[in-house]
């Protein structure tokens, strides 16, 4: 305990002293790391570009090698290395209540989906600025309840909706913000998940049943609908409804050429499957490319020797068809908004493009098509038509994981959260819009969103009869840093 005393001690000393000369803060703003795979890294890159605004001090991550990477990566001192999120927030409880201060300014969640919610009260409880992984929580209910706290807490939040904070999306805002093609009217827009992702994430994956994460519209497109409410904004959805199943990967739709087998290093027709694991995860080792998703489904080095072996005995070796999967494949949804304005979204598996969304916006006086690299403007009255291919600054969502991190940073040093361009309210609406999408999948009914976040509401205040307090915490002495 004096080690880590003493390592918080100089980590607070080196942060004494505040302001910024010639634009880059005197001090970074320090992180905790909780979930150090593939999107705690994304968020964590940030402080290896740019170390004089954002430097990791602690982690949370229970895989060895995957944590010994991470922490040799970032030099964070061992003291303030753990296996868990437990073992942090314990840690930062007794600093805390001996010296009066957290490890760090704030925390990166980015553990399984169904964990945020404890994960974010937990930290919030203890002063914490936020930056939670998408989707916020798996249950309304969950979902109000962490809007609650952060509303106690008075903490800087951040919400994993990276598809606002790329360079393409932030030019698309400002051309929709001036008004320039006149009034958005409709918006179209299509998430090809790409069939080998969507094997991947919501087959083999951590996001393949519903007890074990939630429904696929969620878990792969909430921010899909955040961007699509944002981009309406001010006006806020009315009516939502939408449909959608399970299609394809199911075992009524295994090929009877596949016989038995329920392994895909196992089957006879696995070099004609779309599906194979040795397709998706081991011809691409083997030519070089250690990347996604080759590096997500072992503990270390995504080697030939790993990845055999995790095909062998892990869910990403096991035929599509045989899977415990039971979230849809493909989903609609359609939205009217309070103007009048209308919406529709389409997310399904079966692409051969990966993610790259395609939008259309229709205004009064012209329309913006897009594919996520480029867009074209056309102005109906004069007739031109413009093209514009923002930068892209590498990172995934076309530079949108970064852009999100910097403006977190930023909203921590500043302590203002309108540098993040949104806040908890806006989050949890854009949430609610896709419990209320799910429920219209689910009731074959047309959901009117201001009586089902009301209903909703109403059901937590019930369940916890003090009512949010307003304001900030101050635990056990700790100031806000």
């Amino acid at each position: 305990m004096s080690h880590l005393l003493s390592t918080t001690k100089n980590i607070l000393h080196r942060k004494s002293s505040k302001g910024v000369v010639s634009g880059v803060p005197s001090n970074p703003v320090t992180l905790a790391i909780v979930g150090c795979g593939q999107r705690g890294r994304a968020y964590a890159r940030y402080a290896l570009i740019s170390p004089d605004f954002c430097k990791v001090v602690a982690i949370a991550e229970p895989r060895p090698k995957t944590q010994r990477r991470f922490a040799d990566q970032h030099k964070v001192d061992q003291t303030l290395v753990f296996n868990d999120w437990k073992e942090l927030l314990h840690a930062s409880e007794e600093t805390i209540n001996t010296i009066g201060r957290r490890l760090a300014d704030a925390v990166v969640i980015a553990v399984q989906d169904h964990m945020h919610k404890e994960v974010v009260l937990a930290f919030a409880a203890q002063g914490y600025h936020i930056l939670c992984e998408k989707p916020m929580a798996t249950s309304l209910e969950d979902v109000i309840e962490m809007e609650n706290a952060v509303n106690r807490a008075g903490i800087i939040f951040g919400m994993g909706h990276v598809m606002r904070y790329s360079p393409y999306s932030r030019e698309i805002t400002e051309h929709i913000r001036s008004g320039k093609l006149g009034k958005l009217v409709n918006i179209v827009q299509v998430e090809p998940v790409g069939y080998y992702h969507f094997a991947h994430s919501y087959v083999r994956g951590s996001w393949a049943t519903e007890k074990d994460s939630s429904f696929s519209l969620m878990t792969k497109c909430c921010h899909d609908v955040d961007i699509i409410c944002f981009w309406m904004s001010p006006s806020t959805p009315s009516r939502v409804s939408s449909f959608g199943s399970l299609q394809h990967f199911r075992k009524s739709s295994k090929p009877a050429a596949a016989g038995a087998a329920t392994r895909c290093l196992d089957c006879p027709m696995e070099k004609d499957c779309a599906y194979s694991a040795k397709k998706i995860y081991l011809d691409p080792v083997s030519h070089g490319n250690a990347g996604w998703p080759m590096s997500t489904i072992v503990d270390g080095v995504p080697d030939l020797e790993n990845i055999t072996q995790a095909l062998r005995t892990g869910p990403y070796g096991q035929c599509v068809y045989e899977s415990s999967n039971d979230v849809c494949d493909h989903q609609v949804v359609n939205f009217e908004f309070s103007e009048g304005t209308t919406a529709s979204f389409t997310m399904v598996a079966h692409t051969s493009l990966i993610c790259e969304r395609q939008i259309r916006l229709h205004f009064t006086h012209g329309e913006i098509v897009g594919d996520m690299r480029t867009f074209t403007m056309h102005d109906f009255r004069t007739g031109a038509r413009t093209k514009s291919v923002p930068s892209d600054e590498g990172g995934g969502h076309g530079g949108g994981d970064l852009g999100l991190i910097r403006s977190f940073v930023e909203a921590v040093r500043t302590g203002r959260q309108e540098a993040l361009g949104t806040n908890i309210a806006e989050v949890v609406k854009s949430h609610l819009t896709v419990f209320a999408a799910e429920t219209s999948r689910r009731e074959g009914r047309v959901v009117n969103c201001e009586e089902f976040e009301r209903a909703a509401r109403d059901k937590v205040n019930a369940a916890h009869s003090t009512p949010a307090a307003e304001g900030t915490v101050r635990l056990n002495g700790a100031e806000k840093h």
